[in-house]
């Protein structure tokens, strides 16, 4: 089974940047649906945003404008480019790779951001 494994995250000021990355350890061309989700203290795990194999990508209002989902099959990873960072953005990111009889998620990794 593929196995994911996120990095990325960090500390960062209100307005920053930070830029995500999902490594699959296999093939992600299979999965129709590759998707980042988040998970703040004592909130529900939400989608952030998700790209369909064929490219079309999806985002969580709270973040239209400021994220952008990108995925790399050849080099089997997915990435989260994350601008003008808000201090509600602050969780625990994780990767979500979709198929019909798989649903693989990564370890997370964790975004803190300061005002």
């Amino acid at each position: 089974q593929v196995q994911l494994v996120e990095s990325g995250g960090g500390l960062v000021q209100a307005g920053g940047s930070l830029r995500l990355s999902c490594a699959a350890s296999g093939s992600i061309s299979s999965f129709h649906v590759m998707s980042w989700d988040r998970q703040a203290p004592g909130k529900q795990r939400e989608l952030v945003a998700g790209m369909t194999r064929g490219g079309n990508a999806v985002y969580a209002d709270s973040v239209k404008g400021r994220f952008t989902i990108s995925r790399d099959d050849v080099q089997n990873t997915v990435y989260l480019q994350m601008n003008s960072l808000k201090p509600d953005d602050t969780a625990v990111y994780y990767c979500n790779a979709e198929a019909t009889l798989q649903n693989v998620w990564g370890q997370g990794t964790q975004v803190t951001v300061s005002s």
